[in-house]
């Protein structure tokens, strides 16, 4: 588990990096959801939607940075990223079925990114909490 903390924060640099690069759909929506989905739009709602959406996400993106060059913030960012990446992962898979075989690559990374996390926090729960056991069990010879 000590793996995990101490190297979390290259997860989170080369997550981050990637998810950042989603910004480009504030530019150039149609390119970003040809990239990501495969799939078009003719529309200036969906022109709207597509660059929020690319703007949360790149900013999920620079959330991961931060959390990389932030220890005391770590925690936070990563738990913020893995859950939107999970919204997406969940919503991808109830509702997206057909974009399955064009967005497989993102979908994959997502998934071990929130894996990862998920351990990151678990073990950090339990860093935390051993220490505080180890100090409030009472000693053998009643010095505590």
């Amino acid at each position: 588990m000590n793996f995990i903390i101490k190297n979390i924060k290259w997860v989170m640099l080369m997550s981050g990096v990637l998810t950042f690069t989603m910004f480009y759909g504030v530019f150039a929506p149609q390119a970003a959801l040809e990239s990501m989905f495969g799939a078009s739009f003719n529309g200036s709602l969906e022109n709207i939607i597509i660059r929020s959406w690319s703007a949360l996400v790149g900013l999920i993106g620079i959330i991961l940075i931060y959390g990389f060059f932030s220890p005391k913030n770590r925690v936070f960012s990563i738990s913020v990223a893995a859950f939107s990446k999970l919204v997406f992962v969940t919503l991808v898979w109830l509702f997206g079925q057909e974009f399955l075989g064009k967005v497989a690559p993102a979908i994959a990374i997502d998934c071990v990114v929130i894996i990862l996390s998920g351990l990151y926090l678990f073990a950090r729960t339990l860093q935390q909490q051993l220490p505080n056991k180890i100090l409030n069990r009472p000693d053998s010879q009643g010095l505590c």
